[in-house]
């Protein structure tokens, strides 16, 4: 599960695989979270666009107004399930990121934490859209990684961003055969939980 991240300044640092930005600029959001509408990569005839879509699907089936829109989708189940297997064949994007929060379960406490690169740079979440809504994609989380949570976001790197938008490749069995980025995280403030607190000191570290 990934249900908050961090995006900074995504338009100065996509502008090499972006050709145009629509109706986005150089945010800073410390708390993204389910509802927002947040930035992501999108391939047209005419080249990659970075523009904003709002995190969370409805499916096109669903007939339910109180339908909880799905913000996350398992890679290992995206080919047989109704609301995905189509998108994952027809309508690939890839969401920006600095680092993602997760939470440790410890009987009633939940302590947060913050992911990101070992090699500190940019996150490529690989996702899928309907209309203007998008969905994150995740798998069974790095060794390390399952010291916290058992599950992460499907991370790409830079280069493999522009086959993964290519549908002429099946983007299941490139995602479960890309190769894995390693992460390094952190403990850091309860602050985090409050989706209305968003400043750079949520991704500071506790010192315990």
């Amino acid at each position: 599960m990934c249900g908050r991240y961090v995006i900074t300044n995504p338009v100065t640092k996509t502008k090499k695989i972006v050709k145009s930005a629509i109706n986005t600029n150089d945010i800073e959001n410390y708390n993204a979270h389910p509802y927002q509408e947040l930035p992501v990569i999108k391939k047209y005839t005419n080249g990659n666009t970075l523009e904003k879509l709002k995190w969370g699907m409805i499916p096109s089936w669903s007939k339910k107004k109180d339908f909880k829109p799905l913000i996350n989708a398992r890679l290992e189940t995206i080919d047989e399930k109704i609301s995905f297997k189509q998108l994952i064949k027809q309508s690939r994007c890839v969401a920006v990121a600095n680092g993602f929060y997760e939470w440790k379960r410890e009987e009633k406490n939940k302590t947060p934490y913050y992911f990101l690169r070992k090699d500190k740079k940019m996150m490529f979440i690989a996702a899928i859209y309907q209309n203007n809504e998008f969905c994150l994609i995740t798998e069974d989380a790095n060794e390390n990684v399952k010291q916290i949570h058992h599950r992460q976001p499907v991370i790409l790197y830079e280069a493999d961003v522009n086959r993964y938008l290519n549908l002429e490749l099946s983007g299941s069995n490139f995602l479960k055969e890309s190769k894995k980025i390693d992460l390094e995280f952190y403990e850091i403030s309860k602050d985090v939980n409050k989706p209305t607190n968003n400043n750079i000191s949520l991704i500071q570290p506790i010192n315990n």
